[in-house]
């Protein structure tokens, strides 16, 4: 029976798939194809984060940041870009140590 899945992968996924007896069809993606593979890969990524517990968190917090790694190559930045901006909005805006939900505004 074949599983459709049409989305990014590591790439030594056919490999472990081949080795499990199984096959599989994998094409190379253009350019602007793979970049708007590694959005829709880290929404994927993002979502596994939400329902993980345990050692599976720690293992879709290490897959988030791998989507991460490879968005910021393809698009040339450097990490330390990132982390400097994050930096700045975090005075600016504030980071989440104080576990704050906001509930409502007033219009006006």
């Amino acid at each position: 029976m074949r599983k459709i899945h049409n989305k990014l992968i590591r790439d030594r996924i056919p490999e472990i798939i081949q080795a499990a007896g199984k096959q599989c069809v994998v094409e190379v993606l253009s350019e602007e194809e793979y970049q708007q593979a590694l959005r829709q890969k880290l929404i994927e990524e993002a979502h596994e984060v939400e329902i993980a517990t345990g050692d599976d968190l720690i293992q879709e917090l290490a897959d988030l940041y791998e989507v991460i790694d490879e968005l910021m190559a393809a698009h040339q930045i450097e990490r330390e870009a990132v982390v400097k901006t994050q930096e700045e909005r975090r005075v600016e805006r504030g980071g989440f140590k104080k576990q704050l939900r906001l509930l409502w505004v007033e219009a006006e």
